[in-house]
């Protein structure tokens, strides 16, 4: 164990992607003495309730906002992760074609050094040797997570240099810049082939189908983080998420004797380093661990 402790930010775009992407990661992390800290940049406000059991949410976007809010302070603790908001609105998911515009004022919007700013301020202050985030597409095409996306590197890149973001807080340079893998084709064939040749259903069918059609490309995976222990902390914030997370659908379709025995790890492709690596890792901290030891 480093003599200082080490710091992991993971940087979301709404309440309950900490919970779907990387979360047995974050949890191992913080048991095993990990200072993590959870950034959401949005409220979620816009998100529909998609939890048929939940009922509906009175009172708008601050309606809303508030449930959310709570659900996001329990799902922190079902991870034993700190979270901090960075406050922007929700931009919801246009549909229809053609698209319709985003609503004034919503995160995606933001002009890039505003949205920023806020972030940059907190990672001068958390000083994190590690950030997750997602990459260049946002895993999915929803404007926050790809304004999530764009706002994570930029904060990565600016946030050491004392000529940037001056007012900001002191400079400090993350080491290690990851992107979320949560729900690679390797994964869903695995789990889906498993599935198939027990004679059990599958979720994956359609999706890999649909992928594969749309010759969607596969990002590199560098790094597996062996943390199927923590997949009960996982569920136990998924259903945190009332709201959005429907405990007989998707996120539990796929039995977890199924998933422990299929993929029992949580992947990351490696974006940026400023230390030396080895790839593939089975550690976030992998290199900076090994530079303090050295020390």
């Amino acid at each position: 164990m480093t003599e200082e402790r080490l710091r992991l930010m993971a940087v979301h775009a709404h309440p309950d992607d900490e919970s779907s992407k990387g979360a047995a990661t974050t949890a191992m992390y913080a048991a095993d003495g990990v200072d993590v800290l959870v950034v959401t940049c949005t409220g979620g406000e816009r998100g529909d309730v998609l939890n048929p059991q939940y009922g509906t949410v009175e009172g708008g976007l601050e309606g809303m906002r508030a449930v959310r809010r709570r659900e996001m302070a329990a799902a922190a603790d079902a991870l034993g992760v700190r979270q901090h908001w960075l406050g922007f609105v929700d931009s919801g998911l246009p549909e229809g074609d053609p698209l319709p515009p985003l609503p004034d004022g919503c995160f995606a919007l933001v002009p890039l050094e505003d949205a920023t700013a806020p972030l940059v301020e907190v990672i001068r202050d958390f000083k994190p040797h590690v950030i997750t985030t997602y990459d260049p597409s946002g895993g999915y095409p929803h404007p926050d997570h790809v304004m999530c996306h764009r706002v994570s590197a930029e904060a990565f890149e600016a946030a050491g240099d004392p000529e940037r973001y001056a007012d900001r807080g002191e400079p400090w340079a993350p080491l290690k810049l990851y992107y979320n893998h949560g729900f690679s084709l390797a994964r869903m064939r695995a789990v889906h082939d498993a599935l198939v040749a027990a004679g059990r259903e599958s979720p994956f069918g359609d999706w890999i189908d649909s992928r594969e059609a749309r010759e969607v490309p596969e990002r590199e995976v560098t790094t597996h983080i062996p943390c199927s222990a923590f997949f009960p902390a996982r569920d136990a914030a998924l259903r945190a998420h009332a709201t959005q997370i429907d405990p007989d659908g998707f996120f539990f379709a796929v039995p977890r004797e199924v998933e422990l025995a299929q993929w029992p790890t949580e992947e990351y492709e490696l974006a940026t380093s400023r230390v030396p690596v080895t790839l593939p890792e089975s550690d976030l901290f992998a290199g900076i661990r090994a530079q303090d030891e050295a020390r």
